[in-house]
């Protein structure tokens, strides 16, 4: 897998608010009205990264849950991570969290 430089990065997440990193990895958090749309939104990501197989860091403060994508066999930021935070806006957006 190709490592993307910052300026990839910065392309492949133009289009998903929130989203932005660097060449170690890509994060966005989302902010639910409720804990349990929070946690509907990582039982959600949970199965796209399941059929993914690319699974994400996740950190679930109440509300707030932040998402962290890295290719770690990689060592860093691919167009898997690109792929999965597109995959996770969608489902954000889905739960009207975009």
């Amino acid at each position: 897998m190709t490592l993307l430089t910052a300026a990839d990065i910065d392309r492949g997440v133009a289009d998903l608010p929130g989203w932005g990193g660097d060449p170690n990895d890509i994060r966005c958090r989302y902010t639910a009205p409720d804990f349990p749309t929070a946690i509907a939104l990582v039982d959600a990501v949970a199965v796209a990264a399941e059929e993914a197989d690319h699974h994400p860091d996740i950190d679930i403060r109440w509300r707030d849950v932040l998402f962290v994508l890295s290719t770690h066999s990689a060592g860093g930021v691919t167009e898997q991570d690109l792929a999965l935070a597109g995959r996770i806006d969608g489902i954000a957006r889905g739960l009207g969290l975009v």
